[in-house]
């Protein structure tokens, strides 16, 4: 008695593939997500309103803080492309220069050469 291979095994190659693929995805250990910012307290836990209000303003200065920074981040950023357009803008200038200068050349050249071919 001849023994059939199972269902499984009898897919299409890419079949195979896919579903091994699909297995070894869906078992892939997920990356764990984390639950509150560095810097910020859990004011939640506080039950004196005082001491309550002092978490949230501390809260409120360290965003306040992280603000600034990225503000100034952004802003250097920004200023570093726009120096880096304008020097590109140049060298685009010198370029069309540089080619116009060239066709002129050509254009004077080719104008010299067709006298002399014709004599």
């Amino acid at each position: 008695m001849k023994s059939e291979l199972p269902r499984f095994w009898r897919l299409p190659r890419a079949r195979l593939v896919f579903l091994t693929a699909a297995v070894v995805f869906a078992s892939w250990p997920q990356p764990a997500v984390a639950q509150d910012i560095r810097g910020l307290e859990a004011c939640t836990a506080e039950k004196q309103m005082d001491r309550r209000t002092g978490c949230l303003q501390a809260n409120i200065d360290f965003l306040q803080q992280e603000l600034t920074k990225l503000t100034r981040q952004t802003d250097e950023k920004l200023t570093a492309a726009d120096r880096s357009l304008a020097a590109a803008r140049a060298e685009i200038a010198a370029l069309k220069l540089t080619v116009e200068k060239l066709s002129s050349d050509l254009t004077r050249l080719k104008a010299k050469a067709e006298p002399e071919g014709k004599k």
